[in-house]
Formats: C-alpha cells, sequence, structure tokens
C-alpha cells in the first residue's frame, strides 16, 4: 500500500535495480526516480546514468545531481598534475574526470578511466625512480673487478655446463658489479631453474674482489640448507662460509669485523642481531616475497651501499614486475637445466586415497622418497582440513616398515634439522609436513609429494610445494587431494594440472585472484590503485615507466 500510493497513473517513473523475477519483470529494493521534464532530464535519462554507494538519507539522483553541479563549476579548474607530459592519446584530466561520471559512450567511459589509471601508475613510477635516481647519485660502491681465480676453477668443478639463460644472467651481474652504480637487480627463475649457482657465481665475482657477501633466507630450513651448499661449494675454493639464524651462529658477533672476506648465510637475524660484517660488497635476498621492503633495506644497511641482488622462485607477472618492482632491473630465467624429467601432476579425491597410497607404497618400495603436506598441524574446528599431528600415527601404520618423518613450525629448530638431515639422508622416507617444505628443499631422490586439502593453498604456493620433487633423474608425481566442489578452486587446481611453466600460471593466478588476493600479505606497502588494472593496463604501466625514466633525466 505505501508504494501504491506513492505514485499515479501518467506518471513517468526510471526504476533501476538487480531483476530477481521474469514474467513479470520483479526488483528487490529498487531505486525510483521520476522523470520530470526540463533541464535535469539530461542527467537521469536517456543516457548512461552513473550509479553511486550510497549512504542513508542520500539518493541517486541527489548525489548525481550534486556531482553534475560540481563538475559544471569546477571541471576547467582541475590542472594536470604533470603539465609538461607530451600527447598520449588519452583525454586531458578535467575531461577525463567528466567522462568517468557522464559520458555519452562507453568508449568515453574507458578513456576517462585510461587517463586516471595512466596519472596513478605514472605517479608511482616517479616515486620508483626517484628512490633509484637518489642512490645513484649518493652512492659509490667500489667496483668489484674479479680476475676469476675463483669463479673459473668453480665453475670447472660442476659436473654440469651452465644454461644459456644462466650465461646470460651472469653477464649482466658481471656488468652490474663493475659498475660504479650500486647493482640492484631482480633475479627471476622457475623452480629448478638454477638460481642459487647464479647466485654463487655472482657471489664470487664480489669475493675475488676481497669483499664480503650476506645471504638472506626466510626460513632456518632455507638458510641451514643453503649453509651446506655453499659450504661444499667454497670449502674448495678456501672461502669461509658461515650460519648466522636465531639458534645457529657459526661466526661469533664479536668475531665477525675480524673476520676476512668471507659468506655469511643467515635469516631474519641477519637485520635484527647487532651483527656488523665489514666490507659487505653484495647482499642476496634468496625468496624476496617473504620479506618487507624495509627488511630488504635493513639488511642492505649493514654494508655501505653494496650491490644487491633479490632472487624468487615465485614468477612475477610483467605488469606486477613493473610496479612492485619498478626501482630494478629484472633478470628472468627462462630455462631449465637438461636432464630434468617433467612432473606429472594429477587431481583426485579422497575416494582414491586407497589406490594413491598403493602407488606411494609402490614408489617406497623402489628406494623413492615421498613428501604429504597438509594445511594444519592441529585438526580445524570442523574437523575438514588434515592436520600432520594427526595424520602421521596414521601414515606410520600405512608405511610400516618405512620410516615417517614429522615437520612442523612448532618444532624446535634442533628437531627440525634432525628431521631435515634424516630425510636428507634417506634414513626418513616419507616427510609429513605442512607448507614449512615449499621453499628451496633439495633432496632428488624424493620423487612423489602428496597434497592433501589442495583448494586451501594458493597456485603460487601448489607450484612452489611441487617443485620440492623433480630434482633427480627418476620420473616424479604431484597428487593433490580435494574434495571441494567450488568452481572457482577446481579451475586452479586444473590449472596446476595441465601445466607446469610457472610463469603461466603466475599469469592465471593473477587473472583469477585480482593483484590484491595475488599479492596477500607478501609485500608490505604494495600499490593499491583505484583505476588502473593491472591485468590489462601493461602499455600503459611501460608506457608511465618510460616517461618517468625520461623525466627524471633531465631533472637535477
Amino acid at each position: 500500500p505505501f508504494i501504491k500510493n506513492q505514485f499515479h497513473v501518467g506518471q513517468k517513473l526510471l526504476i533501476h535495480g538487480r531483476p530477481c523475477a521474469q514474467n513479470p519483470l520483479t526488483m528487490d529494493h529498487p531505486e525510483v526516480e521520476t522523470i520530470q521534464d526540463g533541464e535535469e532530464k539530461s542527467i537521469h535519462q536517456c543516457r548512461i546514468v552513473p550509479v553511486y554507494p550510497l549512504t542513508e538519507g542520500l539518493s541517486q539522483r541527489v548525489l548525481r545531481g550534486l556531482i553534475w553541479n560540481a563538475l559544471e563549476g569546477v571541471s576547467e579548474q582541475i590542472k594536470p598534475s604533470y603539465p609538461n607530459l607530451p600527447n598520449l592519446g588519452l583525454p586531458l584530466r578535467h575531461a577525463a574526470i567528466r567522462g568517468l561520471h557522464f559520458p555519452n559512450t562507453l568508449e568515453e567511459a574507458e578513456a576517462g578511466r585510461q587517463r586516471l589509471a595512466f596519472d596513478e601508475i605514472f605517479e608511482l613510477q616517479i616515486t620508483l625512480q626517484t628512490r633509484r635516481r637518489n642512490l645513484v647519485q649518493r652512492a659509490k660502491p667500489i667496483p668489484c673487478l674479479g680476475d676469476n681465480h675463483l669463479v673459473k676453477p668453480f665453475l670447472g668443478g660442476l659436473p654440469y655446463n651452465l644454461t644459456p639463460a644462466q650465461s646470460r644472467v651472469l653477464r649482466e651481474l658481471r656488468s652490474d658489479l663493475r659498475a660504479h652504480v650500486p647493482m640492484r637487480r631482480l633475479l627471476q627463475g622457475d623452480v629448478g631453474s638454477g638460481k642459487t649457482v647464479v647466485a654463487a657465481v655472482a657471489a664470487l665475482m664480489v669475493l675475488e674482489s676481497n669483499r664480503s657477501v650476506l645471504l638472506m633466507a626466510p626460513t632456518e630450513i632455507l638458510a641451514a640448507q643453503h649453509h651446506r651448499t655453499f659450504q661444499q661449494w667454497f670449502s674448495k675454493l678456501g672461502i669461509s662460509v658461515h650460519l648466522h639464524t636465531r639458534s645457529h651462529k657459526t661466526l661469533d658477533e664479536l668475531e665477525a669485523p675480524q673476520t676476512g672476506a668471507c659468506l655469511v648465510v643467515g635469516t631474519h637475524a641477519l637485520v635484527t642481531d647487532a651483527f656488523v660484517l665489514p666490507d659487505v660488497g653484495l647482499v642476496v635476498i634468496d625468496e624476496q616475497h617473504k620479506f618487507g621492503v624495509t627488511q630488504r633495506e635493513q639488511l642492505v644497511r649493514k654494508g655501505i651501499y653494496p650491490h644487491l641482488l633479490i632472487m624468487t622462485a615465485t614468477p612475477i607477472p610483467r605488469t606486477l614486475g613493473l610496479t612492485l618492482y619498478g626501482d630494478l632491473d629484472i633478470s628472468i630465467l627462462d630455462e631449465i637445466p637438461p636432464g630434468r624429467k617433467p612432473i606429472k601432476t594429477f587431481l583426485r579425491t579422497s575416494e582414491k586415497l586407497e589406490k594413491v597410497w598403493e602407488f606411494i607404497l609402490g614408489k617406497l618400495h623402489e628406494g623413492r622418497q615421498v613428501f604429504v603436506v597438509c594445511p594444519r598441524v592441529d585438526d580445524s574446528s570442523d574437523g575438514t582440513l588434515k592436520a600432520v599431528t594427526k595424520e602421521w600415527k596414521n601414515h606410520q601404520k600405512r608405511v610400516k616398515p618405512f620410516v615417517v618423518g614429522l615437520l612442523h613450525g612448532r618444532l624446535k629448530s634442533e628437531e627440525k634439522d634432525l628431521v631435515m638431515q634424516g630425510f636428507h639422508e634417506g634414513r626418513i622416507h616419507l616427510l609429513l609436513s605442512t607448507p614449512l617444505v615449499e621453499v628451496g628443499l633439495d633432496v632428488p631422490n624424493a620423487t612423489v609429494m602428496l597434497i592433501e586439502n589442495a583448494e586451501q593453498f594458493g597456485l603460487a604456493q601448489l607450484h612452489q610445494l611441487r617443485g620440492r620433487i623433480g630434482r633427480g633423474e627418476h620420473k616424479s608425481y604431484c597428487i593433490l587431494i580435494t574434495e571441494t566442489d567450488q568452481p572457482e578452486s577446481l579451475e586452479r587446481l586444473r590449472t596446476l594440472v595441465n601445466t607446469t611453466d610457472g610463469f603461466k600460471i603466475a599469469e592465471a593466478d593473477l587473472m583469477m585472484r585480482g593483484p590484491g588476493q595475488f599479492l596477500g600479505q607478501q609485500q608490505s606497502g604494495a600499490p593499491t590503485f583505484r583505476f588502473a588494472d593491472l591485468q590489462r593496463d601493461y602499455r600503459l604501466i611501460q608506457q608511465a615507466r618510460s616517461l618517468a625514466i625520461t623525466m627524471l633525466q633531465g631533472t637535477p
């Protein structure tokens, strides 16, 4: 009755809302406007009409009129932020704002969005390039002009040749290290592409100039593995390699200032402890996405403008690379060393678990090792998610007499080390773990990765977990177990089944989740845009970066 009394026969109404039924057309809580003759007709009807988020007591009609009047009065006074920019084929700023609110065509609205998107991206690029220019102007690093007396025997002692991609990246690093400007380079490489060897050669280039190197890893497990690897490589060359974590310190903080050129591998403890190493010439940060920008800069301050090499095995879509790391040069390892066998990936439900475990037992009897990953340490409140503490006893019975190791974040460092050492040495045959194993572990004899509740993980994390296998001469298998019937989750998991290319997976992940969720908590200070769309504005990002560099070249 209330609505019936609001209107009368012959009255013209504009009604918009979400239809909930057809025949007859029905809307729940539609917005209703009375159509009146006169000037306002051009604002509220017979055109593309803006719809705004509202607060209580404010109608679309009133807000639309206020914005129209405001633009009528001040639009000509809206000036470009950077008036000296060349013609970009985009509308001026005031026309873009009007075109977004009251476009005559959808093309005009899109042109307005692109104009404001460009302004957002350009502002960020100016900030990034200014940071880089300021560093270049004030920093005078000592060039590392090594004579190859360490690099040559190291490369000659490797049981394989470098890939063309590794050789190309090393030429880029050599050029950077010899310059009078501190290197700031991001090295992207898919899992298994050989980033660690590249980092080792870069470290030797610096050590040849009698300068020390710091390498920071995100976890104690990965730091310990790097320490073992570099010790095996560098001990033959007479280079000291030290470990510095919360629980392991092979180089005392008081001894550090007296040591000669060396390599120190560590975790966050390198940043937070009162640890000072003289003549730091290179800082290497592994798995950059695990650290924030602040931690990166704190570590760099351990030296006087040292060179910086950032490594990540989490491929970054090219648009995000230009926005997140616009102040860095980017190198890409886009080849996998020959001899690596492709990993076969399967998607299964729990109904197939018995057959899956028959397959796993077969591999254990062949002498292979197995990873099993669960999303939780303890049971979830509803009991739907697998937990390692509960599954441990089940798996011990299931694979008896094979040995099952348990790994999760609540274990003490010494306990984690014992488990990992046992798995490395083959005394532990099946490792049951939380996603703690996603980063950097290298056990060539491990050929099966079973991931429970796979829908609980992001694509990039699943790809990293899969990268723990396929590192030896035997065929490897990744098995994803899920009970989900959600189309989005199934699409994500099928992407992993269909490709092992990390860069394709990263692009798909960005497309499915958008940049906000893609970045998640891994990048403090990551840019948030109101108008720019990182999935489709690559041309604008390139244009903005190029113009920012050009503009700053002419600025004192």
